[in-house]
């Protein structure tokens, strides 16, 4: 029964041009996805899929980095892509005399071997999982997202392959939009995802309520003495003074007005009407 088997498997696998276009290998059928996605590692949930096959099978990478194939039995898969996989699984089921000339795909459906960290200004700071699919907006989500304080603009830390950390900026309001910045579309494990706190300007003296406030793009001095409830009766828009860092870590004061652009760390003082 079996060599009856394995010759009609042959005898399927020979007539295969005939019958169509001819079929991609395991190293064509693997998306670029896939590939971004870097190396499988202990605790991968990965579905492995035969051409002709009806069935795929779902399996996990072990601890040791094996991976149960039935028929083949244990396959080393850790610290490979799934490009490599695919095709150390279609040799071993090829070399156990299972499949005459196997074309397998490797998907990877669930990640826990690549992570990302998520640190800075985000409710709950961490190492997440990311699969091919994962978008900043996903990784945000997962940290519990943004705290008020967070800035607009974060950063992707990723090594290559010297070792050498980039770092990639991010719109953090235009969450999806970062492919342009990215050298991939997607997050790989290894990442890091770092969310600063927003630059701050702080604002005192005859104003109704002094404190620290968010520094926004474009932000004139009249809109940040708005932010902090606009001038007492007993202040004045003429006497308005800016203390502000220098490069050598003085501070400068100089008088300004309404329509000036604050920097960070800028402090505003409204000073009395002299009337």
């Amino acid at each position: 029964m079996r060599k009856r088997r394995l010759f009609v498997i042959a005898l399927a696998v020979a007539l295969l041009p005939a019958i169509g276009a001819a079929v991609p290998s395991s190293e064509t059928q693997v998306s670029s996805d896939q590939q971004r996605m870097g190396l499988l590692g202990p605790g991968d949930s990965v579905t492995i899929q035969i051409y002709g096959q009806p069935e795929s099978t779902n399996v996990y990478v072990g601890d040791d980095g094996m991976l149960s194939v039935p028929l083949a039995g244990p396959v080393p898969v850790g610290g490979v892509s799934p490009v490599d996989a695919a095709a150390r699984v279609a040799k071993a089921l090829k070399d156990g005399g299972y499949f005459v000339d196997p074309h397998v795909t490797i998907i990877v459906t669930q990640s826990h071997s690549q992570l990302v960290s998520v640190v800075g200004e985000v409710e709950n700071p961490g190492r997440y999982p990311v699969t091919p699919r994962t978008t900043i907006v996903d990784l945000v989500a997962l940290a519990g997202g943004t705290k008020d304080t967070a800035s607009d603009v974060g950063y992707v830390l990723r090594s290559d392959a010297t070792g050498h950390i980039n770092r990639y900026p991010i719109n953090l309001n235009g969450l999806t939009d970062f492919a342009d910045s990215l050298p991939t579309a997607t997050l790989l494990g290894g990442d890091s995802l770092v969310v600063p706190r927003a630059a701050q300007c702080y604002v005192y003296g005859e104003v109704t309520t002094p404190g620290a406030y968010r520094l926004e793009a474009g932000m004139t001095v009249l809109q940040a003495i708005s932010k902090a409830g606009g001038v007492t009766a007993r202040g004045s828009e003429r006497r308005i003074q800016v203390k502000r860092a220098t490069k050598d870590g003085h501070y400068e004061i100089s008088r300004a007005k309404p329509g000036d652009l604050v920097q960070p760390d800028d402090i505003i003082r409204v000073k009395e009407s002299i009337f």
